[in-house]
């Protein structure tokens, strides 16, 4: 800073021609002095001796100068009686003030300072001296050197003719003091010129008096020379007026910067009030949207019919979750997005994921695919919604730009992406050749653009799961049981799309930057996914990278840091299968049959996850070989399959094609036994197809890709006839069972002023029993909770006209408080009255409302609600609502 200051003072000293130099002080409170020797690193000194400087209730020490007066550096201005009333003034009155003349350090000329106050806030319009003492923030001083200044003057104006110059401070007129020159009676006193100066300060007065050494020259030439002069006096006051306007100027300026900070701030307000409006005018349709479709999906309807439901239900919170990019944008610019801590299941987010881009993917006719390694926990603490926001973006970007072939979403630890190099393949998965002559062993057979994720270190993390060997168990359980400490969860998602141009690659992380100006003309977007992606991985402390190969394709990877569970809170079963998947298909056996090793895989995942064993065959005639076994490579009591799965690919394929499973031979010790279910995979049938597979012994209903285990499971069921066995009283989830016990019975007023909005919240509140009444306004809320009444709670929609939840709740707040107020006088004054028998009037009251930006938890509690629910309701937030309500 000194540096800069020295630089700029030196090339702009032409505007201030008459100071020998500027420096700037910094008002130092005694409080302040060791904190800030501290940092400038040297003790501030006194002005005479150069000695540390007395305690003083203020410092005043110079902490940049010009170089001219470097020597001022660390000394304290208030030492010095001149520099300290000069200052005192300056900072009285607001303005420049002069001191009077004096021996300058360092040159020892007589000379004066003109001296500024520098004020750190903006001051009111008639500032008292205290408010001006307190804003203070330094003082920028200018030394005048008289002598050198008028030697340099005469210099440019040396002639024949001797002058003799004499400057004096008239401020008191009686005794004016000499500040350049002697009194010479030798002189030519018969022709003088005086002349008035102004160095800045309106309060000290200055005179020059010039005359010639010897007699004067003829007339014209001492009329010419006190011209001169003159013109010196006027151009002396001129420039001390324009270094004092500059110094003016500059103080004007900063206060212009403060106003305008100001109304930056009040525009961000007002972008941000901005935002909220829009927000809740989005989310008030979606809201219905999405609650008439969740109370679709608790009617019974066919897989199909739910699969269908649940994707538009999903797609409306990618809706949202695509508004709120612009919105987290913002927030990331202005330093305000902050990463919750909740309980999640990495594994049912990926499928909620994966729902969203089913559709797409399957019109396409590419494969889409997830597949989670065992030694990643179900549940990990962290935030769910930012988390499934950079896997959409990342998983939407690549079913955006892929055309054919696969998208594949890998999640593995970091334990065994580390101890990878340490295996060997003495994992169970068949060390038969899986490829079937594919050109790439990938999910799909197309090249892919990173080599490290083929089939051959794919299939050393699938054995790194199932490893037994000790020292692996050690590494791994260490790295994994200790509840202390984080997981390190890696996220690769693998594309065989268009890719990245190199000459784009820089940029793809930049804010609202696209490959080229056709990308958006072609495929949409507003460039912004991935950089906020890249914001949030760095907030859960990850990095994110991607490897590219033009027309082949993208590998984008990155990293999260996530907290341990102690404890699954549901379910102390350590395998990792979802509660809300179904049970029975447990100790059921199953063989795929599958030509892609990698895919083979990934189905294999999804079947375990529902506790099915599995078997992996390469062609239908290996799977009719491994069914008439005894006991497999894995599991001794593997014999009859009751299901084989069989990939349409490798069905309709020359090599398999044409067979007919009952011209099969099931056979298993010589003996035929009851055919196991064949169920189809596809990514995409046609009703010839279908139709084929039928009359070739294939189950009526087809497993489409992408797969998750939900829809796997409603699929199995119809196969082996199950049926759909929703859950209800003890079998339902524990979440719907102990909302059913909470709600039931329970009389609750819901009150929005739009009509779909309380259809929805009263249908929802009604699948748990609940009996449901409903109010337009805040006005019509507070006549039906005239007191007395018997509704066991109010859900309270916030943004509503005339009068809003807020006023509502204070209204009814009120109310009840003076009805209390009223029964513990009238208990009071009766004789013998219990004085435990006080007024309990208060029914809860929670707000409901789509604007999550200002509807926050504290302003609830304000105006006197008990909570706060998100439209539209979801289980788990409506049973932390009302649990402590309701027992």
């Amino acid at each position: 800073m000194q540096e800069t200051f020295a630089e700029y003072t030196a090339r702009t000293a032409f505007e201030r021609p008459l100071l020998s130099g500027v420096g700037y002080a910094q008002r130092v409170v005694n409080s302040e002095r060791e904190e800030f020797e501290k940092q400038h690193g040297y003790v501030i000194k006194t002005m005479e001796k150069r000695e540390p400087s007395p305690v003083r209730d203020e410092y005043a020490p110079v902490i940049f100068s010009q170089e001219t007066v470097s020597y001022l550096e660390s000394l304290d201005l208030m030492s010095g009686e001149e520099d300290r009333e000069n200052i005192l003034r300056a900072r009285a009155t607001g303005k420049a003030v002069l001191t009077g003349p004096f021996r300058l350090l360092g040159s020892h000329h007589l000379g004066v300072v003109l001296t500024f106050p520098v004020y750190k806030s903006k001051l009111p319009s008639s500032p008292t001296l205290e408010e001006r003492v307190k804003a203070t923030a330094g003082y920028v001083g200018g030394a005048f050197d008289v002598e050198s200044l008028v030697n340099n003057l005469l210099g440019q104006l040396a002639g024949n003719q001797a002058i003799v110059v004499n400057v004096f401070d008239v401020t008191n007129s009686s005794d004016p003091l000499i500040m350049y020159g002697h009194h010479d009676q030798d002189s030519d006193m018969s022709f003088t010129h005086e002349s008035m100066l102004d160095f800045g300060d309106p309060f000290r007065k200055h005179q020059m008096i010039c005359r010639y050494h010897q007699k004067a020259p003829t007339s014209w030439t001492t009329l010419n020379t006190a011209f001169l002069f003159f013109v010196i006096g006027i151009l002396l006051g001129y420039i001390s007026y324009g270094a004092a306007m500059h110094i003016v100027k500059v103080e004007d300026d900063f206060h212009k910067m403060q106003e305008l900070k100001v109304q930056a701030e009040a525009a961000d307000v007002a972008k941000s009030e901005f935002l909220a409006t829009v927000s809740h005018e989005i989310r008030t349709p979606m809201n219905g949207i999405h609650g008439m479709l969740a109370l679709l999906l608790d009617t019974e309807l066919s897989s199909t019919q739910m699969d269908y439901a649940q994707t538009a239900q999903d797609c409306g919170k990618a809706l949202i979750t695509l508004i709120n990019d612009v919105l987290d944008r913002a927030k990331i610019e202005a330093g305000k997005l902050e990463l919750e801590v909740v309980q999640f299941d990495i594994r049912s987010i990926l499928d909620d994921v994966l729902s969203l881009f089913s559709e797409k993917s399957r019109h396409k006719g590419i494969e889409l695919a997830v597949f989670v390694s065992d030694k990643v926990p179900q549940f990990v603490m962290g935030d769910p919604g930012r988390f499934r926001q950079i896997i959409t973006n990342l998983v939407g970007n690549s079913v955006k730009f892929t055309e054919k072939g696969h998208i594949f979403v890998q999640v593995h630890t970091k334990v065994l992406t580390d101890l990878k190099a340490l295996t060997c393949m003495n994992g169970r998965l068949e060390s038969t050749d899986l490829s079937n002559g594919c050109p790439f062993k990938t999910l799909s057979g197309c090249e892919a653009a990173d080599d490290r994720n083929s089939w051959d270190t794919f299939k050393h993390l699938l054995s790194e799961e199932e490893l037994s060997s000790k020292i692996l168990d050690n590494k791994v359980n260490s790295a994994e049981c200790s509840p202390d400490k984080n997981v390190t969860v890696m996220v690769c998602v693998e594309d065989t799309g268009i890719g990245i141009p190199i000459r784009a690659q820089d940029r793809v992380f930049t804010p609202f930057m696209q490959a080229d100006s056709s990308t958006s003309r072609n495929y949409g977007g507003t460039g912004i996914g991935l950089s906020i992606s890249k914001c949030l991985v760095e907030m859960m402390g990850g990095q994110i990278n991607f490897v590219s190969r033009p027309q082949v394709g993208s590998t984008f990877s990155f990293s999260a840091v996530f907290g341990r569970c102690k404890k699954n809170p549901f379910s102390d079963v350590k395998k990792p299968l979802c509660d809300d998947l179904p049970t029975g298909f447990r100790g059921l056996k199953a063989i795929v049959v599958d030509g892609k090793p990698v895919r083979a895989a990934v189905t294999r995942y999804h079947l375990k996850r529902l506790g099915i064993i599995v078997e992996v065959a390469s062609n239908i005639k290996m799977a009719v070989a491994l069914s008439g076994k005894n006991g497999s490579t894995s599991h001794a009591d593997f014999s009859q399959p009751d299901l084989v799965l069989v990939e349409k690919d490798l069905w309709i394929s020359v090599e398999n094609g044409g067979w007919n499973i009952q011209q099969l031979e099931w056979k298993r010790n010589g003996q035929t036994f009851k055919l196991p279910k064949m169920v189809l995979l596809a990514t995409n049938i046609s009703t010839a197809e279908f139709d084929e597979c039928k009359a070739a012994g294939f189950a009526d209903t087809v497993v489409m890709k992408p797969l998750r285990a939900s829809m796997v499971a409603a699929c199995l069921q119809q196969v082996l006839g199950m049926g759909k066995k929703r859950r209800q009283g003890k079998e339902m989830q524990n979440g719907n069972a102990f909302l059913h016990s909470l709600l039931y019975g329970k009389k609750i007023l819901v009150v929005d002023d739009n009509k779909v909005n309380r259809r929805v919240a009263a249908g929802a509140l009604k699948k748990f029993g609940a009996n449901v009444e409903c109010a337009e306004s805040g006005k019509a809320a507070l006549a039906l909770l005239q007191l007395p009444h018997n509704f066991d709670a109010c859900f309270m929609d916030i943004q509503m006209p005339e009068m809003d939840g807020f006023e509502a709740t204070r209204s009814i707040r009120l109310m009840e408080s003076e009805a209390n107020k009223r029964m513990n006088e009238e208990n009071s004054s009766v004789i013998g009255g219990n004085p435990h028998n006080k007024g309990q009037w208060h029914v809860p009251i929670l707000a409901m409302t789509a604007d999550v930006i200002h509807a926050t938890y504290d302003e609830c509690l304000k105006s006197g609600m008990d909570g706060y629910v998100s439209k539209p309701f979801e289980e788990k937030n409506l049973y932390q609502a009302v649990a402590k309500f309701f027992k």
